[in-house]
């Protein structure tokens, strides 16, 4: 039992050795304190923009240093009482030992994904939109589906989501929505979502019983956040107010409290309805604005934009990153990495684990 156990000790080991050397821990302390002595600076708010980029960029950095310290400290304890245990053979301690094992395991394995995150804007929050494509009621039911899979995943993380913006289909379904997930790192974890994802099904609206093939789209962009500048003439902006609506276009507020922007020199637009407060609805359609502004001014810089959301292709056959197959047989598979499961429900129950870490691993192994 202890000899199980020991092998399975000094693999964990190995892993925190490679996720130390990954993160490069010494580097990170230096970078540390050097943000502190500028966070200590009582002129540092002179500039407010700086200011609050060099206390994000502080707490990131000891966030990851915490989170290995902490990691390293549990690992040591009990690599400590595992050997005690060893030496006096105490095997009453076995099922408590292999539980903290487990434990520990996914939590360096959640630590490795961290050090695959390493792009500009992988620490940043997503705006995560999904799009009904090919396939009617159909496809609008599939884009219904996935903005549940979504939301069930961020909550299972307890990361905060938002939803500014949706717009229902006309019989069942929803013809699009935007999602503002926030949390450490959630643009690197969903960026590899982007894409077209194809579901095939017993269509529930055909009275045939035939197979169905829908399709839906899902694009992930990073938040922009305050010290990113996009330069927006207010202008060039046209608000509209309206009232926020439901399933089957049923106005769901009495006021006109939702928000729409359209920045007219691009004709690109932004919407929010998700509070009753104008105001509050104004200012996460101007987030979004800025974001989806922000993306097409890197679409002038063709690797950047690569990196960012992946070449855009049509909502159709022929194009998905991921199929969903529900019948004749029930299978999960990522075209890009071949990672698949027959665990369909728990796949749309949220359990995307599998695919976003066969990207983030397969990414950071290139």
């Amino acid at each position: 039992m202890f000899e199980e156990l020991s092998i399975k000790l000094e693999e964990e080991k190995l892993k925190i050795k490679k996720i130390e050397s990954a993160l490069k821990l010494a580097d990170l302390k230096k970078k540390k304190a050097e943000l502190e002595q500028k966070a200590n600076n009582p002129n540092l708010w002179s500039d407010p923009v700086e200011a609050k980029k060099v206390l994000q960029e502080l707490k990131i950095t000891e966030g990851r240093i915490n989170t290995f310290d902490s990691l390293k400290q549990k690992f040591d304890d009990l690599l400590l009482l595992t050997n005690e245990a060893k030496e006096e053979n105490d095997v009453s301690l076995e099922k408590e030992l292999e539980k903290e094992l487990k434990e520990i395991s996914q939590r360096i394995t959640g630590l490795e994904l961290i050090t695959f995150l390493s792009g500009p804007y992988d620490q940043n929050n997503a705006i995560l939109a999904i799009n009904a494509g090919a396939g009617g009621t159909d496809a609008q039911d599939w884009a219904q589906i996935l903005l549940r899979m979504f939301t069930r995943y961020v909550e299972g993380k307890g990361w905060q989501v938002e939803m500014p913006e949706i717009n229902y289909g006309e019989e069942a379904g929803i013809k699009n929505v935007t999602l503002v997930i926030s949390a450490p790192y959630a643009y690197g974890y969903l960026k590899s979502e982007t894409g077209i994802h194809r579901l095939v099904r017993i269509s529930p609206f055909s009275s045939e019983g035939k197979r169905h093939t829908s399709f839906a789209s899902i694009e992930v962009i990073p938040e922009a956040t305050e010290e990113i500048q996009v330069d927006i003439n207010p202008k060039d902006l046209r608000v509209d107010t309206y009232r926020a609506s439901g399933p089957g276009g049923q106005n769901v507020n009495k006021v006109s409290s939702a928000i729409r922007i359209t920045h007219i020199p691009t004709g690109m637009v932004t919407q929010s309805q998700s509070s009753r407060s104008q105001h509050a609805n104004r200012d996460t359609a101007m987030k979004l604005l800025k974001s989806r502004l922000y993306e097409q001014m890197l679409k002038e810089h063709k690797q950047k934009i690569e990196d960012l959301r992946g070449e855009k292709k049509d909502i159709a056959w022929g194009s998905q990153i991921r199929s969903y197959v529900f019948q004749p047989y029930t299978l999960v598979k990522d075209h890009r990495t071949g990672a698949e499961t027959s665990s369909v429900q728990k796949v749309i129950d949220g359990d995307l684990d599998l695919f976003i870490e066969s990207m983030l691993k397969g990414e950071g192994q290139k």
